[in-house]
Parts: C-alpha cells; structure tokens; sequence
C-alpha cells in the first residue's frame, strides 16, 4: 500500500443509507490521490453498500472490522475471512483492542485471523497496545511485542511484507489523551525492529507500514504523522464526520 495509509474504524456506527450519504458527502470533498492510501472499515452490515459505492473509486478500500478465527461453521453472527473477500472486503482489522479487552480475543485467536485473512487474500492490519496500567508499570514494549509475536505465529516470514501493523495504546482510545509523537515513534521503532527479526529483512521490515491510532484528529494528524516511523493513522471517531475525515486523509 503507499503511504502514508489512513483507515478509519467505524466501529458500530454508519449503517447502509448512512454510508451511501457518508460516501456522496466524502467523495464531493476528497479527490483522487496517486501518493496514500485510504480505507474505509465499516459494520459488516455496511461492508458491501460500501463496496458499491465506490465502485468508480477503485483508489479507496474498504476493510472488515472482525473476522472468525475458524474459516466457516456454525459460528451464528461472525464474519469468516472468504465472506469478506467475497464481500469486497481488501482488508481486516484484526486483535483490535475491543475485539481484545472488550470480547477477549486471546493472542492465538490474532495468529489465526491473521493466517486466514491472507490465505483469503485480505491484508490483515494487525492491532497492538498496553493498557494504561501497562504503561504505568513501563511494560509497553514488553506487551506490544508479546502481541505481534503472537499474530505473527500464524504468518510465515516470507509473508512479513503482506501485512499492516497498528500501534493503539489502550489508554489513548477515545479519551482525548494521545501519545506524543515521539512515543508513537519509540514503540512503532520497536515493532519495526521485531519485523526485521522475524522476517531476516530490514528491507522487508521497512515495507510494512505501521499505523498509529488512539485520539486522532484533524489537529494532531500532521504531527503525528511527521513522527519518524509512522506510516499512517487508524482514526475512530474523527472518521464519522466526512468532513473531519477528508481533513485527515488530505493532511
């Protein structure tokens, strides 16, 4: 994906006549861009309205927020890897820190999502980030490794450069508080790092872009993304308005 790569999750919220009037108000605002990439996540119920329309607006994505960690069953209410594909879905967000702390998505669970969503021929953003009492006790690196070693159980090293990373520190979700910058930068450093051991590459490492999420608007976007090592934003609420959002993916 070029860089940099703004997604916008938005959770529950924005369902189908809402997004066909999300995407006229969007696109009358945002023209096409040949150097970023932007992807729409919406509920599933809105994933393939969504698809279609912005079918002449090939350069805009659009992302499943959840997928099961089983390929198909009797699994009433989720969303498997295939479906989505075959829902127009290109990506999928995956360990999010609701699907984490809120469902209890267990590190095992991302390993698989993130195997199947490449076997589907999804891009799998995979979410990492401490929680504030992790944070306070200095133990960010330690957990945000643990979860992207544990996602990237079910990636092969020859696949590193198929996947997206997202840095959301727990504590900066929705809240108003953000990371700085520079501590965006130092843990975003340290995943890059990981990726390059993992993968044997440093080259391949630096192809994988790393999003940062957690409190982002229209006003910190710039900073944030001047910050070394951070490739784009993964932004929740400022995404709902399409003004605020053609804001951000135009900064």
């Amino acid at each position: 994906m070029k860089r940099p790569v703004f997604a916008a999750n938005w959770k529950m919220n924005v369902g189908p006549g809402e997004a066909r009037t999300f995407v006229k108000k969007f696109l009358s605002r945002y023209k096409r861009h040949s150097d970023r990439t932007v992807v729409l996540i919406p509920p599933a119920i809105s994933l393939t309205t969504l698809v279609q329309s912005l079918l002449r607006r090939r350069d805009i994505l659009v992302g499943a927020q959840n997928i099961h960690s089983e390929p198909k069953g009797a699994y009433t209410g989720e969303l498997s890897a295939a479906m989505a594909r075959d829902g127009g879905a290109r990506v999928a967000l995956i360990g999010h820190s609701e699907r984490r702390h809120v469902f209890g998505e267990s590190d095992s669970a991302t390993a698989k999502k993130c195997r199947l969503a490449l076997e589907n021929g999804l891009t799998p953003i995979l979410c990492v980030g401490e929680l504030l009492e992790q944070r306070e006790a200095r133990r960010t690196g330690e957990t945000v490794l643990r979860q992207l070693r544990a996602g990237l159980a079910g990636v092969r090293p020859n696949q590193v450069s198929k996947i997206l990373l997202a840095y959301e520190p727990v504590w900066a979700i929705g809240t108003g508080r953000t990371a700085t910058p520079a501590d965006a930068s130092h843990v975003h450093q340290l995943l890059r790092a990981e990726l390059a051991a993992f993968s044997g590459s440093a080259r391949v490492a630096k192809s994988v872009p790393i999003l940062y999420g957690g409190s982002v608007t229209e006003v910190n976007a710039e900073a944030l993304l001047d910050a070394d090592d951070v490739d784009g934003l993964l932004v929740g609420g400022a995404s709902l308005d399409p003004v605020r959002w053609s804001a951000i993916v135009s900064t």
